[in-house]
């Protein structure tokens, strides 16, 4: 069967498709977490705690329901060898039959849900959002399409754009008083907006598949990604879900905004390299050493960009809170250093959720997120004795057992893992991380009378120092930045230039 996808680059071009693809991507998501950052200061001082609050028990349900939604077939036809252009259509209307029955279902859930969280003025904001998932299903399978065809200029254009217009969609709503109504506005004019954006991208009309079209190795893939990301979104909600029900709108709403600047920041971070490395990784699978080694690299790249920017928000919560929140959101400020460092933990063994997907491994998956979501809410529920600070602790110290333990299970589902590798590499960037953070708030505590920018902006500094020390001082890290280096160089190589010597094996030692 004739694949629907762009041709495939051949085995040798891999490497650069792969960089260049982070950068445009990378690229545009920087412009995306920016336009989000701006959102945050502008409709932090727009809006009250208790408007975020309501949005974010709206979205425990509207996040349960996106995950029912894509049924996991995104990533089935990003991961598949071969995909057929019926194939293609019989996925297009299946998301889009999910999106149809979910939104239905959402309206509906908008009663117990409000009585719930004995909040009334949740249950009309649940029922207009549920529009989003005709929107979003509709979408699903012109997205997969961009991705596996590795068209990430267009994924990029996609997603800024719809940020951009969702933002000043949001601010207009927020500056009219509309409250919580705003923000679920803007979420429904983001889905808009995408639709738009990749139908247009995709030069693709979906038509009705011919009768017998075989599915049912995405849809085997994707029940076994459903039921991960299920129990995925349980694990990343319980802290939302146990702060709504027993303390209400408003701390819900301090502990939501330090939740969305730091881990939704962070995951629009992962996102584009993740869109990038899983298609890359999944064509790799006949080649181990190659395989593995384009692994490592993508977690140490993860290690010294995001995880090192993760350290200094650990040390400087107190004036970032202050700039980007204001005075008011001031309570948000330990809350914000706590989920740094969890978020910092989880990114360094992001690498891991790419090696399950790419190899489709997805039901070892499954038992990965079971054993660790279960930890995740015993962690919360039993920190959440001491208040919203204790349901923060209890996040970070599930993000802490959550990295061994998932490479021990795809250990246990795969042979030739290369565990000391990894384990070396997560042992390194998180002591790296670990005295950069600690820099930054002795910096930032210092700088704290001269106002919050200066604490900021020192916080940076002594960060940077930290690296700048590890670098000189320490082999290791001089040859992390040096495989980093070297992906860089693929971007731009010189025709009469001779091969540069690549990154150094997996094999190689790490201590």
């Amino acid at each position: 069967m004739t694949d629907t996808s762009s041709t495939d680059p051949a085995p040798d071009g891999l490497g650069r498709r792969a960089v260049r693809g982070a950068t445009v991507t990378v690229a545009g998501q920087v412009a995306r977490v920016l336009v989000q950052l701006l959102s945050v200061v502008i409709l932090a001082r727009l809006l009250n705690p208790e408007a975020y609050g309501q949005f974010a028990m709206v979205m425990t349900v509207a996040g349960i329901a996106e995950v029912f939604r894509d049924f996991g077939l995104t990533q089935a036809a990003v991961q598949a060898k071969t995909l057929s252009v019926d194939q293609r259509n019989a996925l297009f209307w299946i998301n889009t039959g999910i999106g149809a029955v979910l939104a239905v279902a959402v309206f509906f859930s908008s009663w117990p849900v409000s009585a719930f969280f004995v909040e009334p003025d949740v249950r009309p904001l649940i029922q207009f959002s549920a529009v989003a998932f005709v929107l979003n299903g509709v979408a699903t399978q012109f997205r997969a399409g961009l991705t596996r065809s590795l068209r990430f200029t267009a994924l990029a254009t996609t997603d800024v754009s719809s940020t951009v217009i969702g933002l000043g969609t949001g601010v207009a709503f927020a500056v009219g008083g509309f409250g919580a109504w705003s923000l679920v506005i803007q979420f429904l004019t983001q889905s808009l907006v995408v639709l738009v954006s990749v139908v247009a991208f995709a030069h693709w009309v979906p038509r009705w598949p011919k009768r017998g079209t075989d599915v049912r190795a995405f849809t085997r893939f994707g029940s076994h990604m459903v039921a991960t990301q299920i129990v995925t979104y349980m694990g990343n909600n319980i802290d939302s879900i146990t702060i709504g029900a027993r303390f209400g709108a408003v701390p819900l709403g301090v502990y939501n905004r330090a939740y969305q600047l730091v881990m939704n920041t962070a995951n629009q971070m992962r996102a584009p390299i993740t869109n990038v490395a899983i298609p890359i990784l999944a064509r790799l699978q006949d080649s181990p050493v190659r395989y593995w080694e384009f692994a490592r690299v993508g977690q140490i790249a993860l290690g010294y960009t995001i995880v090192a920017v993760l350290g200094w928000v650990v040390g400087a919560a107190q004036p970032l809170t202050a700039i980007l929140l204001g005075a008011k959101w001031l309570e948000s400020a330990p809350i914000l250093s706590l989920l740094a460092a969890a978020a910092a933990l989880q990114t360094l063994g992001y690498f891991g959720y790419w090696v399950y997907v790419s190899k489709g491994i997805t039901g070892a998956l499954f038992g990965y997120n079971l054993i660790s979501v279960a930890i995740k809410v015993l962690a919360i529920v039993v920190g959440s004795q001491w208040g919203v600070n204790g349901v923060a602790v209890g996040y970070l110290l599930a993000a802490a057992a959550s990295w061994p333990l998932s490479l021990m299970w795809i250990a246990r589902a795969i042979d030739g893992v290369p565990i000391a590798v990894f384990t070396w590499g997560f042992i390194r960037m998180s002591v790296m991380a670990g005295v950069g953070a600690g820099a930054s708030f002795a910096a930032s505590d210092l700088a704290q009378p001269l106002g919050s920018w200066p604490a900021a902006l020192c916080a940076i500094l002594a960060t940077l120092t930290c690296y700048v020390v590890g670098f000189i001082g320490f082999r290791p890290v001089r040859r992390d930045l040096r495989d980093v280096w070297f992906a860089i160089s693929l971007l731009h190589p010189r025709p009469d230039a001779p091969r540069t010597r690549g990154p150094r094996k997996s094999s190689d030692r790490h201590t």
